[in-house]
This record gives structure tokens, C-alpha cells and sequence, in this order.
């Protein structure tokens, strides 16, 4: 194989030390180098020097972790730094250290065998931080949530019962009063508000409980949790909106499809960018989201279409906007339903997702394109001989016998003309007929009577 790269480098990343292996080709056949490196900010630029004057031009490192990023964030300036998947270049069987690992990069790297990832700019990436932190703080919130229904649950306390969301303004009236030692039931209901206050003689009977001073700690340290995690969120925000501040426009844009909020669209921005220049087409960012059939075709058979496992943030946020448009009557929700019917719901989902995510790749792509929704009834309209198969083969499985039998539609009826009627009385005018003008005739009208003109 004709080697494509000359001067290059392969890394191989700890968390203390870095083996770096340099194959320089020239005329006398290749020359291997190892040198091993220390982590530290010192060890780097050690690193970087030590590669600048071997002239090396190209650099592959495995994405270990998060050790990777700060060699990347040293050396991507003077170097084409090329973060690789580990599984794209697995070693052959035989000898496992740490310099045959380096090496066995670097000639991956210098024949063209590798295939880098995608890494955004700086900006990006401090915004993907922001994003996933939040994700994040939003799954702890809700484990939070959840660890305070079951101490509720605990004490023999059914107000999840009743009420929908425990975080509401009256449950948290309720938990207050109970953690300030009040078991009177009828002042505890009585703090319902809004439509809640509706149902007061079921929280009467859910806040009937055995509450020892156990539950009221748990409670109050939950309830403070859940507090400073909002207020963490909240500060999160606000930050990701200072980022997403030029690309507001796009935001909105976004929203248009169905299914994706504010929050998802941040998500996008941050994983994909505000453009995809890095994928040549929708597909590959299907690929790369994992999102896309898998492709495993051995003898002219396909043997698994399951999806890729990882990107675990903007694939989950996706199929989280799919399973939305699962109750909206638009284009993305009929084909939800469509493909339920088969295939099932976690596969319905995915399949959405997908199709939400060639979308938003056209609206990245192009900035004058707008989502145009095709509505709910597309597929029926672009087949309708298929749909009338599936209704008779749906109705004769209940047992009957179906006919199919044209409707006929009626000619449009003109609408009548007021004819003038001479009067038989020279002199006297005759109103018109009731409906000659074309509307129709008011029920119980009173018919209007002529009234004679006087002569002149």
C-alpha cells in the first residue's frame, strides 16, 4: 500500500504518560522514533517541540476518555490532529504494549487506514458542555423527584395520587405544611389551588398518614435539592442563551418542526453546529447520530439492522421529539403511527427521528429552505388504493362482507335568479319570491308583502 502521509505520529494517551511513536520515510526506507511524555502542560510542550523539529505534519490519538483533550487543545495549533475511535483501528492479536499500540497508529496513519472523528471549533464545544450539563442536571432533578414520592410513599402519604406533578405550587404548600408538623387533612387540602381545588375530598383522604420526624428530614433536604438544582438550571440557561445569541434566527427556524422546542434545538446546535460543512450529505449525519439502519450483509443476506450504539446526546434528544409528535396530527405523527403498527414503538421512534433529522440537516444546509408541513393525511392521499385495502382487509377480519359502491356526486345546483314579474296592477310592484336572490329562506320567515307604489 502507497504510504500517504510521510511525516506523522501516533499517540498513545494514559492519564500520566504519552508514548509517541514518529515514522519518517525518506530515502534510506522508514525510521521509527519513540519517546515517552508526561501529561503535565510541561510534558506537552515538551511534545509539541519534540514534534516540530522531527517536521512532522499529521498526529492520530485514540479517544481515550477525556484524556485526549489536552494534548488536543496543545497540539491541534501547529498540527492536523486526528482524533480516532478506538474500535477503528483494534491492533492484530500477539503483543499488547504500549509502544506497539503507538506504533501500530502511526502506520495506520501513514498508509490512510483511519478515520477521523468529528471535532468542532472551541465555541462549539463550550457549548456542548453547557448542553449536556444541563441534561444532566434535568436527570438528576428528576431522580430527585422521584426519591421524594418514595418517602412520600413511605409514610403512607398518596398525594401522587391526586396530584399530577409533586413539584406543583400546591403539592408544595402541602409538603411545606407537613414538614411544619400540620396533620390536620382538611387545612392540609384546603392549600389546593386552581382546578385542584376540585378534588379537596380525595386529598383529604391521600394525606392521611403515619409521618414520623425520619420523613419530615428527608423531605426538607429534598426539597432543598430540588431548589438549588433549579436555580443551577436556570443559571445554565441563561449562559446557553448568551451562546446561542447570533444564531437566534436559526432557533426559530428549528422550532418550526414539529416536535422540536427550544431546548431541542440548542441541543442540535451544539452537537451538529449551525452548519454541515463536516457531512457531506443528510446520510452521514444519520450515520453519525446513529440514527440509520445498521448495514450487516453477509451471503446476499441481511443479517442485523440495529442501530450503531453512541451519541448520547443529540440521538436521545431526537427520539425524544419523535415520541412528542406521536400525539400531534402532522406528517411525522402519521408516519409514527404507520410504522407502530409493524415495526413497534421503539422502532417507530427511531424511524421519526431519522426523518426529523434529514430536516433539520436541509435547513442547516440551506438557509433559505423552510420546513413545509405535509400534513397528516399524506400518506393516504399518495396512495389512497392502498388505504382502501387495508380498511376492507381490516373489516372483513371483524366478520363482514364489504361492498364497494361509488358515491355519485351531485352536479352543482345553479344558484336561482331573480326574474322580474310584471305587477297586474299598472302602477304596483311585486316583490321578489322568497330565495330568488339566492340565499335561503330564513325558517319561519314572514313573507313580505307588496306595498304599492304611489303614482306620480
Amino acid at each position: 500500500m502507497d504510504i500517504l502521509f510521510k511525516y506523522c505520529a501516533g499517540l498513545d494517551i494514559h492519564k500520566k504518560i504519552i508514548v509517541a511513536c514518529v515514522l519518517l520515510s525518506g530515502p534510506e526506507g522508514v525510521q521509527r522514533q519513540i519517546k515517552k511524555f508526561a501529561t503535565t502542560m510541561v510534558g506537552l510542550e515538551a511534545l509539541d517541540a519534540w514534534l516540530t523539529g522531527l517536521g512532522v505534519t499529521h498526529v492520530a490519538m485514540e479517544s481515550t476518555g477525556v484524556y485526549w483533550k489536552p494534548v488536543f487543545n496543545v497540539l491541534a495549533a501547529h498540527f492536523d490532529v486526528w482524533i480516532v475511535n478506538a474500535r477503528d483501528m483494534k491492533s492484530v492479536p500477539g503483543r499488547k504494549t504500549d509502544v506497539c499500540d503507538a506504533e501500530w497508529i502511526c502506520k495506520l496513519m501513514s498508509l490512510g487506514l483511519l478515520k477521523r472523528s468529528f471535532i468542532p471549533e472551541v465555541e462549539q464545544r463550550d457549548l456542548r458542555d453547557l448542553t449536556r450539563y444541563r441534561r444532566r442536571l434535568v436527570e438528576e432533578r428528576t431522580s430527585a423527584s422521584n426519591r421524594l414520592e418514595k418517602i412520600l410513599e413511605d409514610s403512607n402519604i398518596k398525594l401522587s395520587a391526586v396530584v399530577s406533578e409533586i413539584q406543583g405550587v400546591s403539592a408544595r404548600a402541602m409538603l411545606e405544611a407537613l414538614i411544619h408538623g400540620e396533620t390536620d387533612t382538611a387545612a392540609l387540602a384546603d392549600l389546593a389551588k386552581g382546578r385542584l381545588r376540585s378534588k379537596i375530598p380525595e386529598l383529604e383522604v391521600a394525606l392521611v398518614g403515619r409521618i414520623r420526624d425520619h420523613h419530615r428530614f428527608l423531605w426538607r433536604e429534598l426539597l432543598y435539592h430540588l431548589d438549588e438544582l433549579n436555580v443551577r438550571i436556570a443559571a445554565i440557561n441563561e449562559r446557553i442563551a448568551e451562546y446561542t445569541a447570533p444564531y437566534e434566527a436559526l432557533i426559530q427556524r428549528l422550532c418550526t418542526i414539529p416536535g422540536i422546542k427550544r431546548w431541542t434545538a440548542e441541543v442540535i446546535l451544539a452537537e451538529v453546529g449551525p452548519n454541515v460543512e463536516a457531512f457531506p450529505s443528510a446520510h452521514h449525519l444519520a450515520s453519525w447520530a446513529c440514527l440509520c439502519p445498521g448495514n450487516h450483509i453477509s451471503a446476499n443476506k441481511r443479517r442485523s439492522g440495529t442501530t450503531r450504539r453512541g451519541q448520547n446526546w443529540l440521538r436521545p434528544a431526537l427520539v425524544e421529539a419523535a415520541w412528542a409528535t406521536a400525539h400531534t396530527q402532522t406528517y411525522f405523527g402519521s408516519q409514527f403511527h404507520r410504522l407502530r403498527a409493524r415495526r413497534g414503538d421503539q422502532r417507530a421512534a427511531v424511524a421519526v427521528a431519522h426523518s426529523i433529522l434529514i430536516v433539520v440537516y436541509h435547513l442547516l444546509a440551506e438557509p433559505e429552505a423552510v420546513y413545509t408541513e405535509l400534513g397528516a393525511d399524506y400518506f393516504t392521499k399518495r396512495n389512497p388504493e392502498q388505504e382502501q385495502r387495508r380498511a376492507i382487509r381490516k373489516l372483513e377480519t371483524l366478520g363482514f362482507a364489504v361492498t364497494l359502491t361509488p358515491a355519485q356526486t351531485a352536479a352543482p345546483t345553479p344558484a336561482p335568479v331573480a326574474a322580474a314579474v310584471p305587477s297586474e296592477v299598472p302602477g304596483q310592484a311585486t316583490a321578489p319570491a322568497p330565495g330568488a336572490s339566492g340565499r335561503p329562506r330564513p325558517k319561519r320567515a314572514p313573507q313580505r308583502k307588496a306595498q304599492a307604489a304611489a303614482p306620480s
